[in-house]
């Protein structure tokens, strides 16, 4: 198989549709060839969720071969969709096996205009957006009651995660459900029994689920999730009970189908699961597609019909830049250090050990490390309660679930004077690829204006441990570290003798016609190369500015380096609104200057699109090519002494006020 990818036509899922099989034997090998396509639109993307996607796929296949009704008798068509989300490559090989989708968006996974990481209700017969896990069967009830006000009847599915079962929103959404009698509704968990990290038990085990959620009023059956007679007869059953919501707790295997993938076949002691998350290597890819593959020719063999014709395509090269650095690595050195110096340091973390860098922390410090799995109040809550009692919390996870679902829980430890250390990595718009539900981009904004948290955010690998270390020693109060996690080329260095001052920046690189002034190793590298092109083209010179400070700036600082500016020029991996450019803004014109400069913010205006990281930023103008032109056509502006704000955007052009 060389360097390439496999996938089952279209034409060959309708043709096993039509062969001489029992409808148990033709779902699982509809079952398995939509495997086949998901790793290999995984493979292809170069990211995505193979575990979670085999482990849902036979009860995707069965719903849209037998169980969905699509109002064939008059009613209106039922639902179904997905809150957990990691399943998504699974789900779109099943819609575009069964015509739901276009044959082409087999190749558009996590692409620009193609079908996003996780599911969005841009992609056609979407349902509804999976955002931070919990929020499914919530969106469910609000369905059945605007049936109910527009006297329409119909059944709505939703699959969960037994993971997503740690978060209290799935908790609070059932005590009503039974009270309203909400008997449409039928929730499938898909209980493989390991979340992103490690098995679910050992972070938080949910004990009897079926008591549990019988002692909620709901009507509860349980099947084995890869047993067709199993599934449809706990489907079936659960059609006859009427008067109260329905769950089916389906026993499956993450990574089922392929036998080296299944959670089963993990060896003793091991401490991750492997296929959780990413693309496979090339190897490990033609071992998954040859099991697959025979195992579908075996079938088609049984019914003596003719063996599957196949597409081959080129899997896309990869390659990291020169020089990439990642900030989630040099962050894990940098806590090892500063833990090893201070044994109040403690760190949480919520079901992200791998991707948060926590790894080597939890094998030094076992003691001092706290898994709390997806429920990310409760641990905000819980490191509030250790730094009342002198200890030094540390709370990790993704910048899109630490800033939005436990802001209230950030906000009271702030109220209590106490300090607590925030790491939201995965910040900002990339990777582009998992979709704007792990974009954060709304992060500065909602934390920015809580009472003493310091927010900062690294431009390189060199600026993790200062930073860090400042947040733990200097600053009075908490702090949040807000980290890429996508490994960067930065073409600038930070001064040898560098520390990091609050509110104060560093020249990157000078000039005399104006100045950009950022942060992160996303936009800084892009404004830098901007700022050289438009050197060696135009003449023109900018100094380009890291301020690593995203919610305060010191007024002499800001003064002494605006000054004499004929403009200034903000970048914010984040929304332009509630950025670090907004404060900016504000404080220059507090600054009363005699020659104020012309002020340009630079951002995004809208959710971020889903691609390549390189679409990504081309689609929002926030690549280098973009900037240049737009930071030419803003100082021209300005030389006219035009300022008022500037629009006239194209499409291609960076959200700017």
């Amino acid at each position: 198989m060389s360097n390439e990818l496999v996938f089952v036509p279209v034409e060959e899922f309708a043709r096993v549709r039509r062969l001489n099989m029992s409808s148990f034997e033709r779902a699982s090998l509809f079952a398995d060839l939509c495997r086949l396509n998901a790793l290999s639109m995984i493979t292809f993307a170069g990211s995505g969720h193979i575990g979670s996607s085999f482990s849902s796929l036979d009860i995707f296949t069965w719903l849209l071969l037998h169980e969905l009704r699509g109002g064939e008798d008059g009613g209106a068509p039922d639902l179904f969709f997905s809150s957990k989300g990691h399943d998504a490559p699974g789900l779109y090989a099943a819609m575009i096996a069964c015509g739901q989708l276009p044959p082409d968006a087999l190749r558009k996974l996590r692409r620009l205009g193609g079908l996003p990481g996780h599911p969005d209700v841009a992609t056609p017969n979407v349902v509804t957006n999976t955002g931070s896990l919990g929020m499914g069967i919530s969106k469910a009830k609000g369905m059945v009651f605007a049936d109910r006000l527009l006297g329409r009847h119909r059944r709505i599915f939703v699959m969960t995660g037994d993971g997503e079962l740690q978060e209290g929103q799935i908790w609070e959404s059932l005590i009503s459900a039974a009270n309203h009698g909400l008997d449409t509704i039928t929730v499938i968990v898909d209980h493989n029994k390991l979340q992103s990290d490690i098995w679910v038990s050992e972070t938080s085990d949910l004990g009897d689920l079926e008591a549990k959620f019988a002692a909620f009023g709901w009507e509860v059956g349980r099947c084995d999730g890869h047993d067709f007679a199993s599934l449809a007869g706990a489907l079936d059953e659960m059609r006859n009970r009427n008067g109260r919501p329905k769950i089916i707790i389906a026993d499956t295997v993450k990574g089922k189908g392929v036998s080296f993938m299944e959670s089963t076949s993990m060896a003793e002691g091991q401490a991750l699961y492997r296929f959780h998350s990413g693309a496979p290597d090339q190897e490990v890819y033609a071992r998954a597609a040859e099991e697959l593959i025979a195992r579908g020719n075996d079938a088609l063999d049984q019914v003596g019909t003719a063996r599957l014709r196949l597409d081959t395509v080129a899997r896309p090269a990869r390659v990291l830049p020169a020089g990439a650095e990642s900030l989630v690595a040099a962050y894990s050195k940098a806590l090892i250090v500063e833990a090893e110096g201070d044994e109040r340091i403690v760190a949480l973390d919520g079901d992200l050990v791998l991707d948060t860098g926590l790894i080597p922390f939890r094998e030094r410090f076992p003691r001092r490390f706290l898994e709390c799995g997806i429920a990310e109040q409760d641990m905000v809550s819980q490191a509030g309660g250790m730094a009342l009692q002198g200890l030094r919390p540390i709370v990790h996870s993704f910048a899109c679930f630490l800033a939005a679902r436990p802001t209230e829980q950030i906000y009271n430890n702030a109220s209590e004077r106490s300090k607590v250390i925030y790491v939201g990595s995965l910040a900002g718009a990339l990777p582009g690829g998992p979709g704007h539900s792990h974009q954060a981009v709304n992060d500065i904004a909602v934390l920015g204006a809580i009472p003493g948290l310091d927010l900062v955010e690294p431009c390189c690998a060199a600026e993790v441990a200062p930073l860090l270390l400042h947040l733990l020693h200097v600053s009075e109060g908490s702090g949040y570290l807000r980290l890429v996690s996508v490994p960067r080329a930065v073409p600038y260095s930070l001064p040898a003798d560098y520390r990091p001052r609050a509110g104060h920046g560093v020249m990157l690189r000078d000039g005399v016609d104006g100045l950009v002034i950022g942060y992160g190793p996303v936009l800084l590298p892009e404004a830098w190369h901007a700022a050289r092109a438009l050197s060696e083209r135009d003449g023109i010179e900018l100094a380009v500015v890291n301020l690593p400070w995203l919610n305060r700036v010191d007024a002499d600082w800001l003064r002494a380096t605006v000054e004499g500016k004929r403009a200034v020029f903000t970048l914010d991996n984040h929304l332009v609104d509630g950025g670090q450019g907004r404060m900016l803004a504000a404080a220059i014109a507090e600054l009363e200057l005699d020659s104020p400069p012309l002020v340009r913010r630079f951002g995004l205006a809208d959710f971020p699109v889903c691609g390549q990281n390189d679409e990504v930023l081309i689609a929002h103008g926030l690549d280098a090519g973009s900037l240049a032109k737009a930071f030419a056509r803003a100082l021209a502006h300005g030389s006219r002494a035009e300022r008022h704000l500037w629009n006239g955007l194209t499409p291609n052009e960076p959200a700017v006020t």
